[in-house]
């Protein structure tokens, strides 16, 4: 940022005078810490002035909202023109009950869709599979065939309301079932809006849900950008996922780094294979960021993302749209830093994370539930979680100005600090190979390792505090109402499954999947071969099955 030299003087002059006070004062009155840092334990100076940013070009670093480098939101008007999403994750373990919970949270104002799907589902295994025996329902909503989708989207505008998807192995089924239900209802998928999280990359970095190896992971994720880039316009093909790697443990720059780099492996996965053009398909990949508890670190993050996604695309990739420069991410409350302990103090550090995604320009958000941390929301908890986001967008003041804190001698350092730090990391993985290389020699999953451990032992040394768990602990005077599933879903969802099984034509599904594995073998894009088969009922362990026989299955080989 460029000050006049004698502003830099007095600047230095004052800060001397200042300091020689400060130490005068800790001679009697010592600080409360001998060292003070952010969560992820970037240490922070006592103050910031005009020396810490003065090599900072405003028009090169900063800019104007909707400006290169985008690091003050990619729209001119900030959320005066229209505010964030409020998008509230719901898996209520049968079809219709989370349908029945997505209308309940779009009649109190919701403005957008998020599925969360129970773990057979996430792994691409059916209810009925042995190997799914006591997971159904438990951890989000059972799907199996497309009358399981139907019956999920039952009353949904899928024209008018854009649905979020966290399901990532099995990815091009659950987008093939929400695409035949589209086509079943009418509507043209040049209509249809919304995200596949799709990321397997971070899978294998740190969610660990497997079903293929790396490379024709990766594969099946250019066939969907290449599909929704032909006939799904609207769609985010790919949710470059960095809240799992920071759940797993990782600092806020080794989030920044690996989420960031993951999508470079995207862009140029895409097109070798494919041979699009970036200008073709980047304008709809899309971003998915942790806000955690360190208020200022994660908007520096984010507002750092962007200035680095900015630069990347127009620099690496020579891409020419401006579209494509943007980087649009979703933010969700940070679910490792909620506690079992004194649970409604979830409600604060619930506030505190979307209020600095707010400030870090999130286009849609996620707020947690207080009791997330113990069971699947309750309507009351997850009404207090949307409320949350209501109350920052309408009463705080927070949506009035575009990037509030711009200009801060410290905001403006700790996001350099973090583009810097979070550059060396993508310059080291490039030296690797790329991401699949340093995957497989296990760099970003040791980098996360080695930064969990040292978080834990600051908290176990009293360096960190968590309130309510290793200070200000005391008695438990409230108890959480805790939402159960029901053992009967899982009987009740096999036999409708047996049900669609008996009734389907098994001449068709069977020719069905016989074609993808075909296409698979051939190199084809599989996603019309995948609606082709849901809408012949084929189940989502069938067609993952298809995929596991003709790519392989993934094994994670561990650490040590």
């Amino acid at each position: 940022m460029y000050f006049p030299k004698d502003l830099l003087d007095k600047s230095k002059a004052l800060t001397k005078k200042w300091e020689d006070q400060v130490k005068r004062l800790t001679q009697k009155n010592a600080d409360q810490k001998q060292r003070w840092s952010t969560v992820s334990d970037l240490e922070i100076k006592r103050l910031y002035t005009p020396e810490d940013i003065e090599h900072m070009d405003f028009e090169r670093d900063v800019s104007v909202p909707g400006e290169f480098p985008f690091l003050r939101g990619n729209q001119p008007t900030g959320y005066r023109g229209r505010y964030w999403t409020f998008r509230m994750f719901s898996g209520m373990g049968t079809a219709k009950e989370t349908n029945k919970r997505w209308h309940m949270l779009l009649k109190e104002g919701q403005t957008g869709l998020s599925t969360a799907f129970d773990f057979p589902t996430l792994m691409g295994y059916d209810t009925d599979s042995p190997i799914a025996r006591g997971e159904c329902g438990k951890c989000g909503v059972a799907i199996d065939t497309l009358e399981d989708f139907l019956q999920l989207v039952d009353g949904i505008p899928l024209d008018q309301i854009t649905t979020s998807m966290t399901i990532n192995p099995p990815a091009t089924v659950l987008w093939a079932m929400y695409c035949a239900a589209a086509e079943l209802k009418g509507v043209g998928l040049d209509k249809i809006g919304g995200t596949i999280q799709n990321d397997m990359l971070k899978e294998f970095i740190a969610q660990k849900t497997f079903m293929c190896p790396p490379e024709p992971s990766v594969k099946l994720i250019c066939d969907t950008i290449e599909f929704g880039t032909k006939f799904v316009p609207r769609w985010n093909t790919v949710s470059i996922s960095g809240y799992h790697i920071r759940e797993a443990g990782s600092t806020a720059v080794q989030e920044l780094a690996f989420t960031l780099r993951d999508g470079v492996e995207y862009v140029e996965s895409t097109i070798k294979q494919k041979g699009l053009d970036v200008d073709d398909f980047a304008p709809r990949l899309s971003f998915f960021f942790n806000s955690h508890i360190d208020f200022f670190e994660e908007i520096c993050k984010m507002r750092a993302a962007r200035r680095i996604w900015a630069r990347i695309m127009r620099d690496r990739f020579k891409a020419k749209n401006p579209r494509s420069w943007w980087m649009r991410f979703h933010t969700q409350t940070a679910g490792c830093s909620l506690t079992a302990q004194q649970p409604y103090n979830n409600v604060v550090r619930t506030a505190v994370e979307a209020l600095a995604a707010v400030l870090g320009g999130t286009q849609s958000l996620h707020t947690n539930s207080l009791d997330e941390v113990l069971c699947l929301p309750s309507e009351h908890a997850v009404e207090i979680a949307l409320r949350t986001q209501q109350i920052i967008a309408e009463e705080t003041g927070a949506a009035n100005t575009i990037d509030p804190l711009a200009g801060s001698y410290f905001v403006e350092s700790l996001t350099n600090t973090m583009e810097e730090k979070a550059c060396e990391y993508i310059e080291k993985i490039d030296d690797m190979g790329g991401m699949v290389s340093a995957i497989e020699k296990g760099f970003p999953q040791m980098e996360i390792a080695d930064a969990a451990y040292h978080y834990q032992r600051q908290i176990d040394r009293g360096e960190k505090v968590m309130v309510g768990v290793n200070k200000y602990v005391g008695e438990e005077k409230s108890l959480i109402p805790l939402v159960e599933i029901d053992e009967k879903i899982e009987e009740e969802q096999t036999k409708s499954l047996q049900a669609v099984k008996r009734k389907r034509n098994g001449k068709l599904v069977v020719e069905s999947l016989n074609s993808l594995k075909k296409a698979c073998r051939e190199g084809e894009n599989v996603m019309p071969y995948c609606i082709e088969a849901v809408k012949n009922l084929a189940t989502v362990q069938e067609i993952c099955d298809v995929y596991r026989e003709v790519y392989g299955e993934y094994h994670d080989p561990g650490l040590f």
